[in-house]
Protein backbone atom coordinates (compact mmCIF):
# COMPACT_ATOMS: atom_id res chain seq x y z
CA UNK A 1 0.00 0.00 0.00
CA UNK A 2 1.46 3.57 -0.90
CA UNK A 3 2.22 5.57 2.35
CA UNK A 4 1.22 9.73 1.44
CA UNK A 5 2.48 11.91 4.21
CA UNK A 6 0.32 15.61 4.51
CA UNK A 7 1.64 18.06 6.20
CA UNK A 8 -0.36 21.28 7.20
CA UNK A 9 1.68 24.40 8.35
CA UNK A 10 0.61 27.15 10.23
CA UNK A 11 -2.87 28.99 11.33
CA UNK A 12 -4.48 25.61 9.59
CA UNK A 13 -5.18 24.33 13.35
CA UNK A 14 -7.97 27.60 13.06
CA UNK A 15 -10.00 26.25 10.21
CA UNK A 16 -13.55 26.70 10.74
CA UNK A 17 -13.16 30.07 12.92
CA UNK A 18 -10.93 32.08 10.90
CA UNK A 19 -11.89 34.23 7.38
CA UNK A 20 -14.71 31.44 6.58
CA UNK A 21 -15.10 33.87 3.41
CA UNK A 22 -11.65 32.22 2.28
CA UNK A 23 -10.99 29.18 4.17
CA UNK A 24 -14.34 28.32 4.37
CA UNK A 25 -16.54 26.80 7.47
CA UNK A 26 -14.92 23.04 7.56
CA UNK A 27 -11.96 22.62 10.43
CA UNK A 28 -8.66 20.57 9.93
CA UNK A 29 -10.62 17.72 11.45
CA UNK A 30 -13.06 17.45 9.15
CA UNK A 31 -10.64 17.95 6.31
CA UNK A 32 -8.65 15.07 7.43
CA UNK A 33 -11.52 12.48 7.83
CA UNK A 34 -12.65 13.65 4.13
CA UNK A 35 -9.23 12.68 2.74
CA UNK A 36 -8.93 9.39 4.99
CA UNK A 37 -12.59 8.54 3.20
CA UNK A 38 -10.79 9.03 -0.03
CA UNK A 39 -7.72 7.31 0.77
CA UNK A 40 -9.25 4.65 2.11
CA UNK A 41 -11.11 4.49 -1.22
CA UNK A 42 -7.95 5.06 -3.96
CA UNK A 43 -6.15 1.71 -1.28
CA UNK A 44 -3.60 4.46 0.10
CA UNK A 45 -2.31 4.83 3.54
CA UNK A 46 -1.47 8.36 5.30
CA UNK A 47 -0.38 10.65 8.00
CA UNK A 48 -1.67 13.88 8.44
CA UNK A 49 0.09 16.44 10.58
CA UNK A 50 -0.14 20.56 11.26
CA UNK A 51 1.88 22.23 13.13
CA UNK A 52 2.85 26.08 13.62
CA UNK A 53 6.43 25.54 13.96
CA UNK A 54 8.74 26.00 10.76
CA UNK A 55 11.29 23.09 12.38
CA UNK A 56 8.72 20.56 13.13
CA UNK A 57 7.49 20.77 9.34
CA UNK A 58 11.15 20.51 8.34
CA UNK A 59 11.91 17.48 10.75
CA UNK A 60 8.77 15.61 9.14
CA UNK A 61 9.87 16.23 6.03
CA UNK A 62 13.56 14.75 6.57
CA UNK A 63 12.20 11.79 8.33
CA UNK A 64 9.81 11.22 5.25
CA UNK A 65 13.13 8.94 2.99
CA UNK A 66 12.58 5.67 2.93
CA UNK A 67 8.54 6.03 5.06
CA UNK A 68 6.59 7.34 2.47
CA UNK A 69 5.80 7.46 -1.25
CA UNK A 70 4.41 11.04 -1.50
CA UNK A 71 4.35 14.32 -0.12
CA UNK A 72 1.27 16.49 0.03
CA UNK A 73 1.88 19.80 2.01
CA UNK A 74 -0.13 23.22 2.84
CA UNK A 75 3.25 25.59 4.22
CA UNK A 76 0.43 27.97 4.78
CA UNK A 77 2.07 31.31 5.11
CA UNK A 78 5.46 29.05 5.14
CA UNK A 79 4.65 29.27 1.37
CA UNK A 80 6.09 32.53 0.75
CA UNK A 81 9.18 32.51 2.25
CA UNK A 82 10.72 29.17 3.86
CA UNK A 83 13.26 28.56 1.72
CA UNK A 84 14.23 26.23 4.60
CA UNK A 85 10.75 24.10 3.89
CA UNK A 86 11.92 24.43 0.45
CA UNK A 87 15.36 23.28 1.00
CA UNK A 88 13.81 20.30 3.22
CA UNK A 89 11.73 19.43 0.11
CA UNK A 90 14.78 19.14 -2.51
CA UNK A 91 16.52 17.41 -0.57
CA UNK A 92 14.51 14.64 0.33
CA UNK A 93 13.83 14.09 -3.06
CA UNK A 94 10.03 12.37 -2.82
CA UNK A 95 7.39 13.89 -4.91
CA UNK A 96 6.14 16.35 -3.18
CA UNK A 97 2.24 17.97 -3.93
CA UNK A 98 2.03 22.38 -2.82
CA UNK A 99 -2.09 22.65 -2.54
CA UNK A 100 -3.37 25.44 -0.60
CA UNK A 101 -7.62 26.07 0.23
CA UNK A 102 -7.84 29.25 -1.53
CA UNK A 103 -6.95 30.44 -5.30
CA UNK A 104 -3.18 32.32 -3.68
CA UNK A 105 -2.66 33.78 -7.31
CA UNK A 106 -5.77 35.58 -6.98
CA UNK A 107 -5.14 36.99 -3.60
CA UNK A 108 -3.26 39.55 -2.27
CA UNK A 109 0.30 39.86 -4.58
CA UNK A 110 2.37 38.88 -1.65
CA UNK A 111 0.23 35.47 -1.29
CA UNK A 112 0.66 34.99 -4.93
CA UNK A 113 4.19 33.68 -4.82
CA UNK A 114 5.88 30.11 -3.76
CA UNK A 115 9.51 29.80 -3.02
CA UNK A 116 8.45 25.91 -2.44
CA UNK A 117 6.23 25.57 -5.92
CA UNK A 118 9.62 25.13 -7.81
CA UNK A 119 11.19 22.07 -6.29
CA UNK A 120 7.45 20.03 -6.25
CA UNK A 121 5.95 18.17 -8.93
CA UNK A 122 3.20 20.13 -9.20
CA UNK A 123 0.61 22.96 -7.22
CA UNK A 124 -3.44 22.99 -6.20
CA UNK A 125 -4.90 25.68 -4.99
CA UNK A 126 -8.44 27.45 -4.87
CA UNK A 127 -10.49 24.65 -4.49
CA UNK A 128 -11.59 25.02 -0.76
CA UNK A 129 -10.87 21.13 0.80
CA UNK A 130 -10.99 19.55 -2.03
CA UNK A 131 -7.53 20.95 -2.73
CA UNK A 132 -6.59 17.81 -1.03
CA UNK A 133 -9.00 15.19 -2.57
CA UNK A 134 -7.08 16.45 -5.65
CA UNK A 135 -3.69 16.59 -4.49
CA UNK A 136 -4.79 12.51 -3.36
CA UNK A 137 -5.72 11.73 -6.59
CA UNK A 138 -2.38 13.31 -8.26
CA UNK A 139 -0.33 11.11 -5.72
CA UNK A 140 -1.95 8.50 -7.65
CA UNK A 141 -1.15 9.61 -10.96
CA UNK A 142 2.26 9.86 -9.77
CA UNK A 143 2.82 7.05 -8.14
CA UNK A 144 1.00 4.62 -11.08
Amino acid sequence: MKKILILNGPNLNMLGIREKSVYGAETLEDIAKSVSEEAKALGMDFDFMQSNHEGEIIDKIHDARGKYDVIIINPGAYTHYSYAIRDAVKAVELPTIEIHLSNIHGREEFRSKSVIAPVCVGQICGFGSKSYILALHAAKMILG
